[in-house]
């Protein structure tokens, strides 16, 4: 098919390597534009703008679209079969929806109408989802409301975070995005209960409350690894937690203090046995690692 491919960050790549694998005319892609990033705060290009100069193909980079009616005519002259979208972070206006032949369709990461909205994987697994999946649906105007095509899933382990199930999630939707294109299926409208929304994250999402339980604390670690990251503070200093692992005991202890001097912090319920933690200015390193460089005794209380 004459395809358009809109997308932004690395979940969005390996659709569009699984489109020209597929041999589909890949014959723009829309991304956002490049952006101030690292130390420097050198201008980068996104995951999907390399890989489609990488491929050779045209990339147009829009700041806005909503409103664009330039913008929506040059989209409506590609005369696509089909647009697939994928974590494009821009919305598209009905002009643009309605343009190729088969409409927009977009590759989320979740089980529809579970976690419609900007961070499905992460908050899948904060909230302790045992499954997690990606749906091919049909866009519409609404936030992820759109009937869906094809839908797959995948068991969300205790040892999974957001990146290892972002990783498959990914690898995911381009098998059932060109299984959709191929097939054609019919669309079935989203379920009307169960619906429940992801929002988008900020930096403070990650702070750790210790009033909950080891295994709220543990799936927060996990659902934000990489981003936002979880955290805590001890003496007023930041604190990166990069793993821990539940523990069934109980004890007596403020929720937030050490209950040993091997970083087992007491919870609402429970213990959390840190694993991996990071100082401001250093690298994540092993618990025992980082304890050589700094006590912290029984009684230790981190915020």
């Amino acid at each position: 098919m004459r395809l358009i491919f809109m997308g932004t960050p690395d979940f969005a790549v390996p659709a569009l390597h699984a489109l020209i694998t597929a041999g589909h005319d890949i014959v723009a892609v829309y991304t956002q534009p490049p952006r101030p990033a690292g130390r420097g705060k050198a201008l980068r290009r996104s995951a999907v703008h390399e890989a489609a100069d990488a491929a050779g193909i045209p990339v147009r980079t829009p700041a806005k679209v909503k409103k664009d009616e330039a913008e929506h005519a040059a989209f409506a002259a590609l005369n696509a079969d089909a647009a697939i979208v994928a974590a494009y972070g821009l919305i598209l206006p009905k002009a643009m929806l309605d343009a190729p032949r088969l409409g927009c369709l977009n590759i989320h990461a979740s089980l529809l109408p579970r976690w419609r909205g900007a961070s499905p994987i992460q908050t899948a697994i904060v909230s302790g989802d045992s499954r997690s999946g990606v749906c091919i649906m049909q866009m519409d105007e609404g936030l992820d409301t759109g009937a869906v095509l094809l839908e797959g899933s995948t068991d969300i382990t205790p040892h999974d975070t957001a990146t290892t199930l972002h990783d498959r999630l990914a690898e995911l939707g381009g098998k059932l995005v060109v299984e959709a294109l191929a097939t054609q299926p019919k669309a079935t409208p989203q379920p009307t209960e169960g619906v429940t929304y992801a929002k988008i994250l900020t930096r403070d999402d990650g702070r750790l409350d210790w009033t909950r339980s080891a295994q709220e604390l543990d799936q927060h670690i996990r659902g934000f690894t990489p981003w936002p990251g979880a955290f805590t503070t001890l003496d007023g200093v930041v604190i990166k937690i990069g793993a821990a692992i539940p523990l069934d005991e109980t004890g007596n202890a403020t929720p937030g203090s050490t209950v040993d001097d091997k970083l087992t912090i007491a919870c609402g319920s429970g213990l959390l046995r840190i694993l991996r933690l990071q100082k401001p200015g250093r690298s994540m390193m092993d618990a025992a690692d980082f304890l050589r460089g700094q006590s912290i005794p029984k009684g230790t209380c981190f915020d």
